[in-house]
């Protein structure tokens, strides 16, 4: 019984490292092309209206970007936020860069991942 036990947990414990190893490398990937696309004055320029984390020259029309899984516990919401802003606020100054296909969907995604991870 002991061994079948000890089998059962180093199972369970290969699972869970190779299921939550892989998220987080390809988060990593995610979070980095994110931020590229967030910094980009073409595409996202969220440091235009924002101040974040390694921003240089940040405008502060927008709240700063700090603190985003406390302000956003469901990551859906954060993702509808830069999908179409409008849809929590009607008088947002906010762009809806998905709804306006400012930026892709794919891109969009990135961003996410990069502004949670803030």
């Amino acid at each position: 019984m002991k061994q079948v036990t000890g089998g059962i947990v180093s199972m369970t414990l290969f699972c869970c490292i190779s299921i939550f190893g892989g998220i987080s490398v390809a988060s990593a990937d995610a979070v980095a092309d994110g931020k590229k696309v967030a910094f980009d004055r073409k595409k996202g320029n969220c440091l235009g209206c924002h101040m974040m984390a390694d921003g240089a020259l940040p405008g502060n029309i927008g709240p700063p970007l700090i603190a985003m899984k406390a302000r956003f516990p469901d990551k859906a919401k954060l993702r509808e936020q830069i999908w179409d802003p409008t849809i929590a606020n009607p008088n947002t100054i906010m762009p809806p860069f998905g709804k306006h296909r400012i930026l892709t969907d794919k891109e969009v995604d990135l961003v996410t991942e990069f502004v949670y991870s803030l």
